[in-house]
C-alpha cells in the first residue's frame, strides 16, 4: 500500500520470519554463534529461550540457512504432540517410508536405521523444535530416549529446543530431570537495546529497498522504543502502522505523533507483557487503513 510512496520494494516491517531481514545485533549474533558452536560439538540438548516476539523462530530459520554442509535438519514447528506422533513427525522429516499402521518398535527401529545411515555419510542430524514450551512431559521423556541413540564416537541425534521462558519451568519437573541435566548449551534471547533500535529500523528499511534519508525521526524512534520495550515483533507492528499513518497524511517522514497513534492502536500494549503475542488490529487500526486507502483513491483520481 505505502511502498511506492516511500520508495520501497516491499513492506519492511512484516512479522513473518524472513531470514533476509535477520538483524545481527549482539543478542541475536551471540545466540546464532551459540547454536553453531553447540551443533558442531555434537553433544547434548541445546535450549534457546526468549519472551514472545523476540525472534526465536527467525533465529531458528537463520540457523538452518547458515549451518551448511554436514548437517541434516528436521524442523517441527508445532511439537504439541504425544510421543508417537512426535516420532512420526521426525520420521517424516527424515523422509522415512513406513506402513500406515507401523508399531512403536518398528518406528523406532526405522528412525535408528536412518540415523545410522546418515552418520555413515558423515551427516549430523539436528532436530529443531519450535514452541518447545508446549511439548508434553511424556514427549520430552521420549526425546531424551531418542537422544540416547549413538555410535561409539558421537550422538546420532542432536536436539535443539526453542521456547518461551515457560520451558524452563517445564524442565524443572522431576519426571524429566535427566533431560534437564543433558542441556549443555543455553541462551536467552532478549529484546533490542535502545541503541540498537535505530540500526534495526535502518536495516529493515534498507533490505526493503529504501535509500533515502532518515525516515523515522529521533523522536519517533524514542517513542517506538518506549512503546515496544525493544520487542522486535512489537517494533514491527507499530512501525508498520506508523508508516501507514504517515502515508495517510501524505507525509514523507514518520514522527512521534505517528508512532503514538500506532501505539495506541496496538491492543497488546494495553495488556500484561506476557500476553503481548495476541496480535490484533482493532477498530483504530481499521481507521488508519481506511485513511490510507482513502489517500490512495484520492491520488489516483
Amino acid at each position: 500500500m505505502y511502498a511506492r510512496h516511500f520508495g520501497l520494494r516491499e513492506a519492511p516491517f512484516n512479522i513473518t520470519p524472513d531470514t533476509s531481514y535477520f538483524f545481527t545485533c549482539p543478542h541475536s549474533q551471540e545466540a546464532l554463534n551459540t547454536l553453531l558452536v553447540a551443533a558442531k560439538s555434537g553433544e547434548g540438548f541445546i535450549k534457546i529461550t526468549g519472551e514472545v516476539g523476540t525472534g526465536k523462530t527467525l533465529l531458528c530459520r537463520k540457523f538452518i540457512a547458515t549451518i551448511g554442509d554436514g548437517f541434516v535438519t528436521a524442523y517441527i514447528p508445532n511439537p504439541l504432540l504425544e510421543p508417537r506422533s512426535l516420532m512420526l513427525a521426525l520420521a517424516d522429516e527424515l523422509e522415512i517410508v513406513f506402513e500406515r499402521d507401523v508399531d512403536q518398535h518398528r518406528l523406532l527401529k526405522s528412525i535408528t536405521a536412518r540415523l545410522i545411515a546418515l552418520a555413515q555419510q558423515d551427516q549430523q542430524v539436528l532436530l529443531l523444535l519450535d514452541e518447545a514450551q508446549a511439548i508434553p512431559i511424556e514427549s520430552l521423556e521420549a526425546l531424551r530416549l531418542l537422544s540416547n541413540l549413538e555410535t561409539e564416537k558421537r550422538k546420532l541425534l542432536q536436539i535443539i529446543m526453542f521456547g518461551q521462558p515457560e520451558l524452563n519451568l517445564r524442565l524443572q519437573d522431576n519426571a524429566i530431570r535427566q533431560l534437564a541435566q543433558r542441556i549443555t548449551f543455553h541462551y536467552h534471547l532478549g529484546p533490542l537495546k535502545r541503541d540498537d533500535l535505530d540500526y534495526y529500523l535502518a536495516h529493515r528499511l534498507r533490505v526493503a529497498g529504501y535509500d533515502g534519508s532518515r525516515l523515522f525521526t529521533r523522536g519517533a524512534v524514542a517513542r517506538l522504543y518506549g512503546a515496544s520495550g525493544g520487542i522486535p515483533r512489537l517494533v514491527n507492528i507499530i512501525a508498520n502502522k506508523a508508516l501507514m499513518a504517515c502515508f495517510g497524511e501524505g507525509r514523507q517522514q514518520v514522527t512521534r505523533s505517528h508512532v503514538s497513534m500506532a501505539a495506541r492502536d496496538t491492543v497488546q500494549l494495553r495488556v500484561r507483557p506476557h500476553l503481548r503475542s495476541r496480535l490484533a488490529w482493532g477498530a483504530a487500526g481499521m481507521a488508519i487503513l481506511v485513511a490510507a486507502c482513502g489517500l490512495t483513491w484520492a491520488l489516483s483520481k
